[in-house]
C-alpha cells in the first residue's frame, strides 16, 4: 500500500528527532575518542575526560547559548537584510493576488498570516523566517511571483507556511548559530592550552578544542544537511496537506529547478532557508553535501501523496 501525506509526515518526524540526538552525542564520540588515542588507551584518561568535560561543559555550552540567543531574536532580519528584501504593501494592486493566496494558505494551515517580503531577482526561489508563526515572515522572488501560476504559487507559499508551522525555521537559526558559536570556542580553547604538554588539564583542554572543531567541520555540517533534506521532505508533504493538492506544488518546484540562484544569497548560508537551493544546480540524487533533495525525488513523493489526501 502506498503511503499516504500522514506517513510521510510522521517518519520525517521521527527522522529529524534522531537527527538532532546526533549532535550531542557525536561531539562526546569525538571528543572521547580524542582523549583515548591522545592518551595511548590508557583507561585512567577516560576518568580525566569525564571530569574535564563535566567541568568544562557547562562553560561551553554556556557561551553558545548565549549566542543562539542573540540569534534567536536577530536572526529573521539578518536574514532579510542579508537577501535585500522589502515589505509588500498590502494595498499594492500588483500584488493582491500574492496576499490572497497567502491569507488562503494560513487560513488552511490554521496559523497567523504571516508578513510578506519580495526579494528582487528574476530567479525563482523562496524561504520563511520567524521565531514562532505569529512572528513569521515569508520572502517571494519577483521572479517567482510572475512566473507560477495561482495554483502553483499557493503550494509553494504553503511549504513555506509548512516550516513555519514545523518551526524548521527557528530550528535552522539554532543550528547554524550553534555550529558557528561552537567552531569559536573550539578556536580559543586551543589558542589558550598551557605549553607544558606534560600537564593532562593541558592536553585535555587541546583535546576539547580539536573536538569542537572536528565536529564543527565536518560532523555537524553533515547533520544539518541530513535535517535540512528531512525537513523538505516534510515541508512538501505538509504543503500537500494544506492545499489538498500536491501536484501543483509539483509542478512549481519543477519551474523552480531550472533558474533558482539568487545572486544576492551567494556566499550566505541561507541556502537551507530556500525551497530550493539557491547557488545549486539541481540533482539527481541526494548528496551528502546536499542542502535539499533532489528535486526528481519530491516530485516522486508528490505524485505518491496525489489522490491519498
Amino acid at each position: 500500500m502506498s503511503a499516504t501525506v500522514y506517513d510521510h509526515i510522521r517518519r520525517n518526524n521521527i527522522k529529524s528527532f534522531f537527527l538532532i540526538l546526533l549532535f550531542p552525542i557525536s561531539l562526546c564520540a569525538i571528543f572521547f575518542g580524542l582523549v583515548w588515542l591522545f592518551f595511548a588507551g590508557d583507561p585512567e584518561a577516560l576518568v580525566y575526560g569525564m571530569d574535564f568535560f563535566k567541568s568544562w561543559a557547562p562553560f561551553v555550552l554556556g557561551g553558545a547559548l548565549v549566542w543562539m540567543m542573540i540569534s534567536y531574536f536577530f536572526g529573521d532580519q539578518m536574514m532579510l537584510g542579508f537577501a535585500h528584501a522589502t515589505p509588500l504593501s498590502d494595498k499594492s494592486t500588483e500584488h493582491k493576488k500574492v496576499f490572497k493566496a497567502v491569507q488562503n494558505v494560513a487560513l488552511a494551515a490554521g496559523l497567523p498570516t504571516p508578513k510578506v517580503y519580495v526579494i528582487k531577482d528574476e530567479s525563482l526561489n523562496a524561504f520563511a523566517t520567524g521565531i514562532s508563526p505569529q512572528k513569521a515572515s515569508i520572502a517571494l522572488t519577483s521572479g517567482i511571483i510572475k512566473a507560477l501560476e495561482p495554483l502553483e504559487l499557493e503550494g509553494v507559499i504553503a511549504h513555506e507556511m509548512a516550516h513555519i508551522g514545523n518551526r524548521d525555521v527557528r530550528l535552522n537559526v539554532l543550528i547554524i548559530s550553534g555550529i558557528g558559536i561552537l567552531g569559536f570556542l573550539g578556536n580559543i580553547l586551543i589558542r589558550v592550552r598551557s605549553r607544558d604538554s606534560k600537564n593532562n588539564a593541558a592536553a585535555l583542554i587541546m583535546i576539547m578544542g580539536l573536538s569542537l572543531l572536528l565536529f564543527n567541520w565536518i560532523v555537524a555540517p553533515l547533520i544539518r544537511l541530513a535535517i535540512s533534506r528531512t525537513n523538505e521532505y516534510n515541508a512538501d508533504a505538509t504543503a500537500a496537506l494544506i492545499t489538498r493538492n500536491p501536484m501543483a506544488l509539483a509542478s512549481a518546484l519543477q519551474k523552480i529547478s531550472k533558474d533558482a540562484r539568487v545572486e544576492v544569497l551567494d556566499g550566505t548560508d541561507m541556502a537551507v532557508a530556500c525551497i530550493f537551493d539557491p547557488g545549486e544546480k539541481a540533482l539527481a540524487f541526494d548528496g551528502l553535501t546536499s542542502t535539499h533533495p533532489s528535486i526528481e525525488n519530491r516530485i516522486k513523493r508528490l505524485t505518491q501523496m496525489s489522490g491519498r489526501i
